[in-house]
């Protein structure tokens, strides 16, 4: 099962590292971060990569181009202006098979294996991850009179949910798949036919968007508590 990672961005709000190196390459406790997303689904026996590239995708093709890492990458540019969306619907001559895709910045500990199974017993052609909302602010429990009765340091939120990436689909999504973003327009409409899926996962995940990102998810590996690396051994 062939897996997609988008890894083409401007990344912007990476700034300025992303004005020379694309935030996929952005290191995390010295190796790329996509290289931590790759070794998430290698682990669990997903080995055969596609690349969707555009900006500043020379960095890319030279970290790859000579090293074996013990799984299969291929690499396509799919234009430097295109939408995450585009970065899919331009590989579809080759995802003839059910597929998996992510972005290339977030890290997450879910069973691929349950992902994949949750995907096959419904009847839709997209399933995505989706994991409880963490408040990027702290939070307030008042009572009645506006007192304040305790302080939450940005904790999860349960009753709302986001998309973690992490997809699965199958090859039937091409058949009405417009351009543009993934987020705003081909999962909206695909949704709409009732054709987009999503499997629940409680466990860990954080998207590195930012430098800040990038210090914390350096900060949970060197204390031991990076939770997606401790399924099985990565690969060199």
């Amino acid at each position: 099962m062939r897996t997609v990672l988008l890894a083409g961005g401007f990344g912007t709000r990476a700034y300025p590292y992303t004005a020379s190196q694309p935030k996929p390459m952005m290191p995390v406790a010295g190796k790329p971060i996509i290289r931590h997303v790759m070794d998430i689904y290698a682990r669990q026996g997903f080995t055969d990569f596609v690349l969707s590239v555009g900006y500043l995708k020379e960095v890319v093709i030279d970290y790859f181009e000579n090293r074996d890492l013990g799984y299969t990458v291929e690499i396509v540019d799919t234009g430097e202006d295109a939408d995450t969306g585009d970065r899919i619907g331009r590989l579809r001559d080759l995802l003839t098979e059910p597929f998996m895709a992510t972005y290339s910045d977030g890290v997450c500990d879910v069973d691929l294996g349950a992902l994949k199974a949750f995907h096959e017993a419904h009847s839709g052609d997209v399933t995505l991850t989706s994991v409880p909302l963490k408040s990027q602010y702290g939070t307030v429990d008042l009572d009645g009179t506006g007192c304040v009765q305790a302080f939450h340091e940005k904790p999860i939120l349960p009753q709302h949910r986001i998309n973690a990436g992490y997809f699965v689909m199958s090859p039937s999504v091409f058949d009405d798949w417009p351009d543009g973003s993934l987020e705003q327009t081909v999962l909206p409409h695909l949704a709409k036919a009732n054709r987009v899926f999503a499997y629940s996962h409680t466990g860990f995940f954080k998207s590195m968007d930012t430098m800040k990102d990038q210090r914390e998810l350096d900060k949970l590996i060197s204390s031991g508590q990076a939770t997606w690396m401790h399924t099985a051994k990565a690969l060199a």
